[in-house]
C-alpha cells in the first residue's frame, strides 16, 4: 500500500501542526480520505469513534495501516480501561506512528507511562477532558513525554455542565494555554466545532486563536483546510512583518520602547508564513 501522506503536511513539524484530523478506526475506508485531505495531521481515532465490542479488531486495522506506508497519529483508550495497554503493545512496533494522542488524561504519570510503553522519543499529546484534566493541567505540560496538550470540549462540557459559550470555556482555554507556555510546550490545540464549515468555523477559529491556542481538532476532512487558513497569519499580518523586516535589515527603523516586542513578533509571523508556505502567497 503506498503512502497517501499529503508532502506538505509530512514536511510539517507537529508542533506546528494546525489542523489535527480525526479518522474514525471503526472502518479502514476513513484513513485514505484523512490522509490525503490538507489535514496538517491525521488521528487514527480507537477511541470514542469504536465501541467496546470492535477495539480489538479497530487496533489491528490502525497496526496493519502503519505497517504498510501509511504514517498517522493515533488517539489511543484512556489508561483507566481495558484496552489501553493493548493498544501501546500493538502501536510500539508500527513503523508508521508519528505519535499518540492519550484519551482522558487526568494526571501527569499518566503521560509519563505511556511513554515509557512505547519507541524511545514518541510524541505523546494529552488530551485533557474533565474538570481535574483541567486542574491539573501545568503538571500534565510539565510531565516527562508530554509533547502538545489538547481540549476535549465534549468530554469536558459532559463533565461540568458547561456550555459552548465562549465565556464558559474560557477559563478552561486560558489553563491549557499557560500550562502549555509554563510547560515549554507549542500553542495547546482546542476541541472541534462538532458540523462547523465555512464562515461558522471561522469564527470559532477565531476564538481558538484569540485564547492563544495554536491548532483545532476536526472530525471531517472538509474542515482541515478552513482551520489551516483561520488559525495561519493573515495577509495583513504577513504584509506587515514583511513591510518592518525589510525596514529592519536596511536600517531605517527609528525604534522605541515597542520596537523589539513588534520585531519579535513580525520574525515569529515571518517563519509561522514561511513554515506553512503562505510567504510568496
Amino acid at each position: 500500500m503506498a503512502s497517501l501522506r499529503n508532502s506538505r503536511a509530512a514536511a510539517l513539524p507537529a508542533k506546528l501542526s494546525r489542523s489535527w484530523l480525526l479518522a474514525s478506526a471503526a472502518s479502514e475506508a476513513n484513513f485514505a480520505p484523512a490522509l490525503a485531505s490538507e489535514a496538517d495531521s491525521v488521528v487514527f481515532d480507537m477511541e470514542d469513534a469504536v465501541p467496546a465490542e470492535h477495539k480489538k479488531e479497530a487496533r489491528e486495522r490502525v497496526v496493519e495501516a502503519l505497517s504498510t506506508g501509511m504514517t498517522a497519529w493515533v488517539r489511543v483508550n484512556g489508561i483507566e480501561t481495558d484496552y489501553w495497554a493493548e493498544d501501546l503493545a500493538a502501536l510500539s512496533k508500527a513503523p508508521g506512528l508519528r505519535g499518540v494522542m492519550l484519551a482522558m488524561t487526568e494526571k501527569p504519570e499518566q503521560v509519563t507511562h505511556t511513554a515509557m510503553r512505547l519507541q524511545a522519543g514518541t510524541p505523546v499529546l494529552a488530551l485533557v477532558e474533565s474538570a481535574l484534566g483541567i486542574e491539573n493541567a501545568t503538571a500534565i505540560a510539565s510531565a516527562p513525554g508530554t509533547f502538545r496538550l489538547a481540549f476535549g470540549v465534549g468530554d469536558f462540557r459532559r463533565d461540568t455542565g458547561a456550555s459552548d459559550d465562549p465565556m464558559a470555556l474560557a477559563y478552561a482555554r486560558a489553563k491549557l494555554v499557560v500550562a502549555s507556555r509554563v510547560g515549554q510546550l507549542p500553542g495547546p490545540i482546542d476541541g472541534p466545532t462538532v458540523g462547523a464549515l465555512g464562515d461558522d468555523l471561522l469564527a470559532a477559529c477565531k476564538v481558538t486563536a484569540s485564547m492563544g491556542m495554536t491548532g483545532k481538532l476536526c472530525l471531517m476532512p472538509d474542515a482541515a483546510d478552513t482551520i489551516n487558513k483561520g488559525l495561519s497569519p493573515s495577509e495583513s499580518e504577513i504584509l506587515w512583518a514583511h513591510e518592518l523586516l525589510e525596514a529592519h535589515a536596511s536600517g531605517a527603523v527609528v525604534g522605541d520602547g515597542s520596537y523589539l516586542p513588534r520585531l519579535a513578533r513580525a520574525q515569529k509571523i515571518s517563519s509561522l508564513a514561511d513554515s506553512y508556505g503562505l510567504w510568496n502567497a
